[in-house]
């Protein structure tokens, strides 16, 4: 029986792709590295240090950088990135997903955020959800990011079910070997549900009703 819902954030809930691709773009202009979309989509799902060591791979000058000088790049990245996150609003907050949601509570399911974003609380705010899940799971509680399963396992614990009785909703790659880690189905969305990732693949959020239901 399924008992509650995790969703990632980021490229399921609302689409922030645009703001860390930009941030991410200022920082390798700053250090002349190339940067495009092939790299930018080899950072869905991942921690941002990894993201970090993904873009400076990418260097042709071979310079090597200090722990230190990482942390204060992966620092910089993510004022840039929540410079741009203060554009968001509820009008981020699409009405496909906010009916959804809306009736997967009154059906009574318990429901939950599992983010690697340390921005998720942020995001949550600013598209008017700040409060409407049972738990939120993120960055800031986790040591291990996707595809490692420590976000899902924590938000189960959060919501107080057995992980068989999770789907966790995903659009990474990454996210989906998370949830299967942790032993939870997985309905796909996205980049995720077009490499067949999931054990559902979605073309619509609002499929995901008749999904749990199954």
């Amino acid at each position: 029986m399924i008992r509650a819902v995790i969703f990632d954030l980021d490229g399921v809930i609302c689409s922030t792709d645009q703001y860390h691709y930009q941030a991410w773009r200022r920082i390798a202009d700053e250090l002349e590295i190339p940067f495009d979309e092939r790299v930018n989509d080899q950072l869905r799902g991942v921690s941002r240090m990894e993201s970090l060591e993904i873009i400076l791979k990418q260097s042709k000058s071979g310079k090597l950088f200090t722990s230190a000088q990482k942390e204060a790049l992966a620092k910089c990245k993510n004022e840039y990135y929540r410079e741009l996150l203060n554009q968001m609003s509820p009008a981020d907050l699409s009405n496909e997903v906010k009916e959804t949601l809306l009736e997967l509570r009154a059906r009574n399911y318990r429901i939950a955020i599992g983010s690697s974003s340390k921005n998720a609380g942020l995001i949550l705010e600013k598209i008017g959800l700040d409060g409407f899940f049972d738990a939120v799971t993120d960055g800031t509680c986790i040591i291990r990011s996707k595809p490692d399963p420590e976000v899902f396992l924590k938000a189960a614990e959060a919501l107080g079910v057995n992980p068989e009785e999770c789907i966790v909703v995903e659009d990474a790659e990454a996210g989906t070997q998370a949830a299967r880690a942790a032993g939870m189905r997985c309905a796909a969305v996205g980049a995720a549900a077009e490499l067949g990732e999931g054990n559902w693949q979605m073309e619509k959020f609002s499929e995901l009703l008749g999904i749990v239901e199954e």
